[in-house]
Parts: structure tokens; sequence; C-alpha cells
């Protein structure tokens, strides 16, 4: 993850709280109740004193495999792998049907594929802000889109205008300009629509010639062919409980944590919904940290520097760690916790709302 991706996490991350409960009905609401009921959160919560074992977790997995059963609509397709033939039906002939929340978030961003086989979607985030990232690798090349409201377009324009005078081009028929830094890096900055614009920027070893022949082939989807083009390790909704499960594995969660909940994250790659994820548990420990100690709550403060200072310990957390920097900044704040200080700054640096 690049320092700008990263920025961007921390600074721009708001989640949509969508409603889950209106997404069921039925049998599928009571389930639900009987699932997410107090009684059965309190076996999620970190008992008085020491770590929680490991029946516990598996308690957590079992609850988020059977959330996953009652939102997916249908299952998804196995190999969705390249992004090339976009529009081809699955091999089944059977029409994949997503749920709504899947729908709901793919349907917020311009959903821009690559139809050339090859590309395929590798960095994901953001899916349910008013920003959001996907980035495209090919071998060594990559195609980044980034999309922003519209109303920030003017200024963004006139900053490339800095760059070299721009070269007007058309993506599936959506008109913008192209901008050049060198001979093999290239900008195209998409004219608001829909009220967002779109930013490609390419990374690697390009050509003007291969790069124009890219952008030919790049194409609006709908919100199905765009859900069905992502790699299965891509976490949409109906993956986001089942790998939930996986992340929260031995990770102690704070006191009405909601596991639901984690349906509404986004969609993203492994790495940035761990960053989500995770990013929920921390904030609600150190939430139960300034609660304890206004109301002069010994064992609930020493309760959440622990649980805090054992996310040293956490596979999700120490995986990430090979690949960026989000696990060295929440470490940073649960050692704060751990010596019993904390700066403001964490609300923003651990996106806690």
């Amino acid at each position: 993850m690049t320092e700008e991706h990263f920025d961007r996490l921390v600074r721009e991350a708001d989640p949509a709280r969508l409603d889950l409960v209106g997404q069921l009905d039925g049998v599928k609401q009571t389930l639900l109740g009987e699932i997410m009921s107090e009684s059965t959160l309190d076996r999620f919560v970190v008992p008085p004193r020491g770590r929680p074992s490991v029946r516990r977790f598996a308690g957590v997995a079992a609850v988020v495999v059977v959330l996953a059963g009652v939102l997916a609509v249908s299952v998804l397709p196995g190999e969705p792998g390249e992004v090339g033939q976009v529009a081809s039906a699955p091999s089944t002939g059977a029409p994949v049907v997503y749920s709504p929340v899947a729908m709901r978030a793919a349907e917020k961003n311009p959903r821009l594929l690559i139809n050339r086989p090859g590309w395929k979607a590798t960095t994901v985030y953001g899916f349910t802000q008013e920003t959001g990232t996907i980035t495209f690798r090919n071998g060594g090349r990559e195609l980044e889109f980034d999309w922003y409201p519209a109303d920030g377009y003017a200024d963004r324009y006139a900053d490339r205008l800095h760059v070299n005078r721009p070269k007007a081009v058309q993506v599936d028929g959506w008109p913008g300009d192209q901008f050049e830094y060198s001979a093999s890096d290239f900008e195209v900055l998409l004219r608001p629509r829909d009220g967002v614009f779109v930013e490609l920027q390419t990374g690697g070893d390009w050509s003007r010639k291969e790069f124009a022949r890219v952008l030919a082939n790049v194409v609006r989807a709908d919100a199905r062919t765009w859900l069905g083009a992502l790699p299965p390790e891509i976490v949409i909704p109906e993956r986001a409980l089942a790998r939930a499960g996986e992340v929260l594995a031995d990770v102690p969660l704070p006191p009405g944590f909601d596991v639901a909940a984690l349906v509404d994250v986004g969609i993203y790659d492994p790495y940035h919904f761990g960053a989500a994820v995770t990013s929920r548990v921390g904030c609600g420990w150190i939430a139960e940290w300034r609660r304890a100690r206004s109301s002069g709550d010994e064992a609930g403060v020493r309760r959440a520097a622990d649980a805090l200072r054992s996310s040293h310990g956490w596979r999700v957390l120490r995986d990430m760690d090979k690949a960026g920097d989000w696990p060295e900044v929440f470490w940073e704040y649960a050692d704060e916790i751990a010596a019993g200080t904390l700066r403001p700054s964490y609300v923003q640096g651990l996106d806690c709302r």
C-alpha cells in the first residue's frame, strides 16, 4: 500500500451505516435477532479477567458463518479472475443475484473495468464513501481509478494544467483530458458525471501506444457485471462476514461489538478490509477504556488496555505488517493506551467516529 493509499484510508474513510436488518425479512429477521440478541452478544465480550479462550473466538466465527448464509442471496462465481469479456454471462447460464447491500455499494461508484484479458483488480477500497479506489494490474503495469465528488474537479484540473497541455480523450463515451508526466507516465481526468469525476493514473512501464490501446478498452459496466468481474479475494458484502470470521479469529472484541454490522464496511481488498475491521475493534476498545477511566472502573481500564496490548499478537495485523503501515499506526495508539495515555489524534489515525 502506498503512503497516498494509507493517508486516504485514515483521512477519508466514512463507511455508510447501511440498515442490515432492513435487508432481511421473515425468518431471516428472526434468526438475526436471535443471533445478535443481548444474551448472545455477551458471549463475545471479553470476560473481566484474562484473555478470551479459543472456544470463545470460535463462537464468533460460527455466528459469522451463519450470518453470511443469511445475507448471501446466491453463491458467487468461483473464479472471476481476469477482467476481459466483462459482459459474458456465468458459465452455468443462470443469472447471478447479489444482495441489496452489494448492489448498493457497486452502484455508488463509476464501475469502470478494463475489457481486456489479463487485467485483475488488486487494490480496492472506499466503495461506501464519496471517494474510492480500484487498481488493476497486468504483469508490470498498473492502472488506478480514483473517484471524487464532482465539486473538487475544477481545482484538480487547474492543478494538472501545471503538468502540460492536456489532450482530449474519451473513455467509453465519457469525455476527459489526458496529461503526460513522461513518455511512460500518464493520467486522465474524466469530467464530472453523476456527481463524481474520475482520475486514471498509470503505474509501471507504459508506452503511449499501449496506454491508448488500454484506454480504448476501458468500459463502464452495470453493477452486476462489475461485481462479477472482481476476483474472489476481493471482499464484497456477501463475503464480508465469512472473511471477518478469519480476521477476528484471535481478536478480543470490545463490549457490544456488532459483528453483523461488518457487512456494511464496503468493498475492499484483503489488506484494506483487515484495516477497516481492526479499526472498528480498536475504536471500540478505546471507547471502553475512556468510559472505564471516567467512571473509575479500574477493572474495565485494565481489560481494555490488555486487549489493545494483545494486538501485537493478532494474526491479521502481523500478516498486514508485511505489506503496509496500518499495523504500526494501530500499535502506536495501542501502546499509548497500555501506558495510560492517548493522543486526540487517534480519532483520525484510527478512523474512530
